[in-house]
């Protein structure tokens, strides 16, 4: 039995998150529905919050080979079939959709899952949002700022007036539902640029950090820089949170893991691009270096994952983790015995280690 919500686990949060991309199995040629893919989503949820994970997150996407694109639809579903795990975006890709429906969304979702719910907010890894939305990609630094400025506003006050360039002035606007939580979680997700970092600190959200590959060493400037701004603007440092994201598979040795997990990984890749890239094929000596123990790549046995968690703990000082393992076609069989793994034998050895 779990213990109550409210620090029920000392240490580090860990977590898992989905992309919920649809992909062609590359050992069977076979691909799920969106329907199914779905499902399944919300029964790995499920499976998560009964192994005792704290954090579940679903992306945002507006493609056809992506099946969520309403991310707090999905987390509302699965709202109602879990207990205790946080339910998060993982990213809403901010600069292109109306803060004040954002709000909205989240704050039911923090209704209907008695105040679990959180937003990881970004830029997002693709531009077809812009023109499905009517947005262009010309404004895309200048929709953020705007957008994240009324979006902590909202989630600050009940009533809001504001102004600004890209969508109607509010006067006194009436922001409801309000949620269960007295402010909704907010982190802001940085693939890598200090600017973004910075302006997570200086706004006092959460950061979370896309790290997806090579040395988690030169993601430390950007830890730097986020504490370094919100120390500047004021903010309390023990109200600021760090979360690392990142691939994970798990498996009972390396090489096993490795050679499992390497053509679902080859596969994901294979389709992750814009319509305008190549497609370069990653090698197996490719994959190989960069599982290597120093980098950011989780792929490995129970106890590899937790030195590769623990370096980055001592880099980073982290409070969150949470792993994406259910790309390139995965069978749902897999995604399960990673979440029993991550849970049950890597989980409370980082939780032990880092709440000392």
């Amino acid at each position: 039995m779990k213990e109550d919500l409210a620090g029920k686990h000392a240490g580090m949060e860990i977590g898992i998150y989905s992309l919920a991309d649809v992909r062609q199995d590359p050992h069977t040629g076979k691909t799920v529905s969106t329907k199914q893919r779905i499902q399944e989503i919300i029964k790995a949820a499920k499976m998560a919050d009964e192994a005792g994970l704290d954090v579940f997150g679903v992306g945002e996407h507006h493609r056809l080979d992506y099946a969520v694109s309403a991310p707090a639809i999905v987390l509302s579903a699965i709202a109602q079939t879990t207990k205790q795990i946080k339910l998060t975006s993982a990213t809403t890709v901010l600069s292109t959709i109306d803060p004040v429906r954002l709000f909205e969304d989240f704050a039911t979702l923090d209704l209907l899952s008695d105040g679990r719910a959180e937003m990881m907010v970004g830029r997002g890894a693709f531009i077809e949002c812009f023109p499905l939305f009517g947005y262009s990609f010309e404004h895309y630094d200048q929709l953020f700022e705007e957008n994240i400025d009324l979006l902590l506003k909202l989630n600050s006050s009940e009533k809001v007036s504001w102004k600004g360039q890209f969508r109607s002035e509010l006067m006194d606007a009436e922001i409801s539902p309000r949620p269960v939580q007295k402010h909704l979680p907010v982190w802001i997700g940085v693939g890598g640029t200090l600017e973004s970092a910075a302006r997570a600190g200086r706004l006092g959200t959460g950061l979370a950090l896309a790290i997806l590959g090579g040395d988690p060493a030169r993601f430390k400037p950007l830890v730097d820089i986020y504490h370094q701004s919100a120390r500047e603007a004021g903010h309390a440092q023990e109200d600021l949170k760090v979360g690392v994201t990142g691939h994970c598979y798990i498996s009972e040795t390396s090489q096993k893991a490795k050679d499992e997990f390497f053509p679902y990984y080859l596969n994901y890749w294979g389709y992750s691009k814009q319509p305008s890239e190549t497609n370069t094929p990653i090698s197996r000596e490719d994959f190989e270096q960069i599982c290597g123990p120093d980098t950011a790549l989780f792929v490995g046995s129970p106890q590899q994952i937790i030195e590769k968690i623990m370096r980055q703990y001592e880099l980073f000082g982290h409070q969150r983790f949470i792993a994406q393992t259910d790309i390139g076609g995965m069978p749902f069989k897999k995604v399960a015995e990673n979440i029993e793994k991550l849970a049950t034998e890597v989980a409370p050895v980082i939780r032990r280690e880092t709440s000392k």
